[in-house]
């Protein structure tokens, strides 16, 4: 398949599902048995177009997140609280993953684990739907920081590959006693550190040395998961503030029991 067709399928894929609790890397390692390109370039491929996706959080929340001289001193220093709460929250992910990340990548990155963490994610999702909510925090700035560490702990469930770095930080936060609105736009605001980190070191171990021809094929992917994943955070952003998750928990129980039923008969 042409480079480009399998760069925008990719870009596409990683778009739609970064931000949704349905797991874009269990997606990504799917839709790679399919289409993609050699082992060392999908690394990094799957890395960039994920910086993509990072960037696409920065400009939709830019206001909320970036300080300026035009705000109200109050506004600013909210903003510093959050990115505060942010880096306090990455912090358990970055010690977990640095002792374990290479053994999880070797060990449960297929389509058997990808399944299962699909269909009990999704079985949790709808557990937490179906109790009645607590909704004790309605506002990002009244997370405190041990609430901000303890979704950050949860966050680590993620690294196995399925689970969806955005279901377990909205369960943990819906847990923990936040709406869904907030648990939705934190998970956002804590993807940037986490996501961050973790291409830093995969780019930093697998290396970056491309050919102009590869280095198009790439930027391609990152524009184009760029644009896909703005495009569902803003719609996501308005579903989350009128509706629950369990949409999303019956996607991944049926795309969970379709995969594993697909790759145990191949």
């Amino acid at each position: 398949m042409n480079d480009f067709i399998s760069a925008l399928i990719l870009g596409i894929v990683e778009g739609i599902t970064e931000f949704l609790p349905i797991s874009s890397t269990g997606h990504l390692i799917i839709v790679n048995q399919f289409v993609g390109f050699n082992e060392q370039f999908t690394k990094m491929f799957d890395v960039v177009i994920q910086l993509g996706a990072i960037l696409s959080v920065v400009v939709y929340f830019w206001k909320r997140l970036i300080p300026s001289s035009h705000n109200k001193s109050s506004k600013n220093h909210k903003i510093f609280d959050l990115w505060k709460k942010t880096i306090v929250g990455v912090i358990p992910a970055l010690a977990i993953g640095a002792l374990v990340g290479d053994y999880i990548e070797k060990r449960l990155f297929n389509t058997t684990v990808v399944a299962i963490a699909l269909i009990v994610g999704g079985i949790i999702l709808l557990y937490i739907e179906n109790r009645k909510p607590l909704n004790r925090i309605t506002s990002v700035d009244h997370l405190t920081y041990k609430t901000a560490l303890l979704i950050g702990l949860i966050q680590c469930l993620a690294m196995i590959p399925g689970t969806s770095r955005s279901a377990a930080t909205i369960i943990g936060a819906m847990l923990l006693g936040a709406s869904r609105v907030v648990a939705a736009e934190f998970s956002f605001y804590l993807a940037i550190p986490t996501m961050l980190a973790a291409s830093a070191y995969t780019l930093l171990k697998n290396g970056m040395f491309l050919t102009s021809h590869e280095l198009l094929v790439v930027a391609c992917g990152f524009l184009v998961s760029f644009i896909v994943a703005w495009i569902v955070i803003a719609g996501f952003m308005n579903y989350v503030s009128k509706r629950n998750f369990k949409p999303f928990a019956y996607y991944r129980i049926v795309f969970g029991i379709f995969v594993l039923a697909y790759f145990s008969f191949l």
